[in-house]
């Protein structure tokens, strides 16, 4: 029952959703312009070689867990909220921002980085990655890794979310070439479609909570937050 409140809460706040990890340390800010693809992958922390070689759907742990996430795309209602709810709770979470939203909401994404969650990367854009050349798909990971960290200041977490969460497997070859895990999520609790959509937080919550294997990830979204997506926390090993 009280995990059922503390997703209701976190679904009226904002969105609940993958990939609880602990932030990152506190880098210097990269230069302008996030459109200048860098020549070679941002340095920083690499994922865990289990994390390679597929998309994570499932966390790799035999403990009851989920993790809580949030993607970032487009407006930044809710999230004083959300950051609010994850606090009073004292829960982490892991954000992931496109690189546009970063650039457009640059205190959005440094309140996020400063309230102690860590940031992963959705891409710059949001494109289907399945149309995009391997140049392309490396140009859009590198904006966006250039784009958060001026906005946050802090290392990003090497995590890529798949923008609609649509993957194949030469597209999760060139993002691990690139140093990052693909980070999804196995169920959806479809918070995006709103009231109009017939969804209401106790549906989401009823999603969310719905017995499933061990280390299950989930992607929430809420009805506030049309299109902040999520899945309950805990840090890879």
């Amino acid at each position: 029952m009280e995990r059922r409140r503390a997703l209701a809460g976190l679904l009226c706040a904002g969105a609940a959703g993958l990939a609880g990890f602990a932030p990152s340390s506190p880098a210097a800010a990269a230069p302008a312009s996030a459109r200048t693809a860098r020549a070679t992958a941002a340095a920083g922390p690499r994922p865990p070689a289990s994390l390679l070689g597929d998309e994570i759907r499932r966390l790799p742990t035999s403990r009851k867990v989920l993790a809580l996430t949030f993607n970032a795309a487009w407006d930044v209602d809710g999230i004083d909220t959300v950051l609010a709810e994850l606090r009073r709770r004292k829960l982490p979470a892991t954000f992931f921002p496109t690189g546009e939203f970063a650039e457009a909401r640059p205190a959005a994404v440094r309140s996020i980085a400063d309230a102690g969650h860590g940031l992963g990367n959705h891409s710059y854009s949001h494109p289907y990655f399945d149309d995009l050349s391997t140049a392309e798909r490396a140009e859009e990971v590198r904006a966006a890794d250039e784009a958060i960290r001026t906005a946050a200041g802090t290392e990003p977490l090497p995590f890529f979310r798949f923008p609609y969460s649509s993957t194949t497997p030469d597209a999760i070859a060139d993002v691990n070439d690139l140093g990052y895990a693909a980070i999804e999520f196995s169920t959806d609790t479809n918070g995006y479609l709103g009231p109009q959509g017939g969804m209401t937080v106790d549906k989401a919550v009823e999603r969310a909570v719905t017995p499933s294997p061990l280390g299950r990830s989930s992607r929430c979204t809420s009805a506030a937050t049309a299109r902040a997506s999520s899945s309950t926390p805990k840090p890879f090993p």
